[in-house]
């Protein structure tokens, strides 16, 4: 994976330098632990940027927001998956929130390839994710009573969309801007729209939609 607007040997620096500028703490661990994992956390980036159809495959570039949105979360879950350090990912997730206002915390686990269109007011609770999703501004996935969502393969959250409680959002399942679904379950393989009382009307596409995201599905 090439980097681009920064060389390779100074990722981990310069997101230590970040940190530090949010939180200046003296902790000298964070980087060692962060340059011990940004490998993985860059071949993790890698596979979704190979698969978005508009990226460019092989460049991860720290100046492009939604790719280093992506790759701070993945940064945060890796050691987190592996060290299970709290101080070093919690400043990963708050440096993530200040820089592209997103909420996503290091011990959700997304998918190996998910796309971000813009992050700002993306809230993305513990739920089960699918491969392929697709994440628009002020998304939001919840929790209700304790109940967590299920999405499947190839869901895309258009803006302002939610899932919350109990759902299961089936495979290629695409929400229509504003929509809510609130302990339901949605159609496979359609679009979803808002009814009225908090129904859901569904149909279907006019053409393979996430075929637009990603190569190879």
């Amino acid at each position: 994976m090439k980097t681009v607007n920064l060389e390779r040997n100074r990722l981990a620096a310069y997101v230590q330098a970040q940190i530090k500028q949010f939180f200046p703490l003296d902790d000298q661990a964070d980087l060692a632990l962060i340059d011990a994992h940004v490998d993985e956390a860059l071949l993790r980036v890698g596979r979704c940027i190979d698969q978005v159809r508009m990226w460019t495959p092989g460049q991860f570039d720290v100046l492009h927001s939604s790719q280093y949105c992506i790759f701070l979360y993945y940064l945060s879950n890796t050691i987190w998956r592996r060290e299970k350090v709290r101080g070093v990912c919690t400043k990963l997730f708050l440096l993530n929130k200040a820089l592209n206002a997103i909420d996503c915390f290091y011990e959700i686990e997304l998918p190996e390839v998910f796309f971000i269109g813009h992050s700002v007011g993306i809230v993305l609770a513990k739920a089960t994710y699918g491969n392929h999703l697709v994440l628009y501004q002020n998304s939001t996935v919840g929790k209700n009573h304790g109940d967590a969502p299920v999405l499947g393969e190839g869901v895309i959250m258009y803006p302002n969309t939610a899932i919350i409680g109990r759902c299961h959002v089936r495979d290629r399942s695409y929400l229509a801007q504003g929509v809510s679904v609130i302990n339901r379950d949605t159609e496979p393989g359609r679009i979803a729209y808002q009814g009225h009382g908090g129904s859901l009307v569904f149909k279907l596409p006019g053409h393979d939609i996430l075929a637009d995201f990603f190569r190879d599905v």
